[in-house]
């Protein structure tokens, strides 16, 4: 290479490497101080649109999980609620039972149908006034075989979401909870004329109520049976889908997470040729007085 004064081609050599090692320190800089071995898309393009996805799936399936606990919860109120109607029905068989004997007189029988239509207006005020955050759950609202949402009350059965798309098959499900209502049940005062157990203020009312308010607790135990394995199933689409979750972070942190080990050794590597290309720009830069000492006869 020859002598020359105009241009130093050594020094802008060490010069274009330094930037570029310095350019290295930095982006390792970068990494180990945020964690993130993808910090732009220059980083790696596809590896950015592949963890962005991820990443929303991910949050979508924990918001899946919410909303399923969610549901979790709606069907406990119902139970709980059924739980006391189930009390109520079970002292009214009692009370039936009591007034079909004939021991007692009519004054008796009225004083006991008394307690019996109490018995049914509380189970009518419960299943009227049960709800979940605005959504009443046994007076028939969600007993029906269809869902419509398309309005901005949705009306049918409850339609629970929790996967990442619309897939019927595997992105939600509904719950459909019968009506409990004493009319419904058929039984006290607000049950239809002529139901058998519409009161027991005679005998053979009471002999007749017997076989209604049998029925009453089979309609309510299908409910609570129909319930409690619906409860069963959304507890384990929880645990699905906490596992779901679970193994895409796992995949989303291979892809975007930097190894700190593995960068820490580039950050060292980038640092000494760093120093080592300053240490020979300043050399480089010197080497034109080389050219001055041979003019001036030195």
């Amino acid at each position: 290479m020859s002598l020359v004064i105009n241009h130093n081609m050594m020094a802008m050599n060490a010069a274009r490497n330094l930037g570029t090692a310095y350019g290295n320190l930095s982006t390792s800089v970068n990494r180990l101080s945020s964690g993130l071995r993808i910090n732009t898309a220059a980083d790696d393009a596809a590896g950015l649109a592949i963890r962005e996805l991820m990443r929303a799936d991910i949050s979508t399936l924990n918001q899946g999980v919410r909303n399923a606990n969610d549901a979790i919860s709606l069907i406990q109120t119902a139970d709980g609620a059924l739980q006391v109607v189930d009390e109520k029905l079970i002292r009214m068989k009692e009370l039936a039972e009591q007034a079909a004997t004939g021991t007692y007189n009519s004054d008796q029988r009225l004083m006991i149908d008394s307690e019996y239509q109490a018995m049914a207006s509380e189970i009518q005020r419960i299943s009227m006034a049960t709800d979940f955050n605005g959504i009443y759950l046994l007076n028939g609202q969600l007993s029906g075989a269809t869902h419509d949402g398309s309005g901005l009350v949705s009306s049918g059965k409850l339609k629970i979401h929790f996967g990442t798309g619309n897939d019927s098959s595997e992105d939600y499900y509904y719950i459909q909870i019968g009506t409990s209502t004493a009319s419904a049940l058929g039984i006290g005062l607000m049950a239809a004329a002529g139901r058998a157990g519409r009161s027991i203020s005679t005998q053979e009312m009471a002999q007749n109520a017997l076989d209604a308010i049998q029925q009453a607790i089979i309609s309510k135990d299908k409910i609570r049976a129909n319930l409690g394995a619906m409860q069963n199933r959304l507890e384990n689409t929880i645990t699905n889908l906490q596992i779901q979750a679970e193994n895409l972070q796992s995949s989303e942190s291979r892809i975007s997470d930097v190894d700190v080990a593995t960068e820490m050794t580039e950050f060292v590597r980038q640092q000494i040729l760093s120093q080592s290309s300053v240490a020979m720009l300043a050399q480089a830069n010197s080497l034109p007085k080389m050219a001055l000492n041979l003019i001036q006869g030195g």
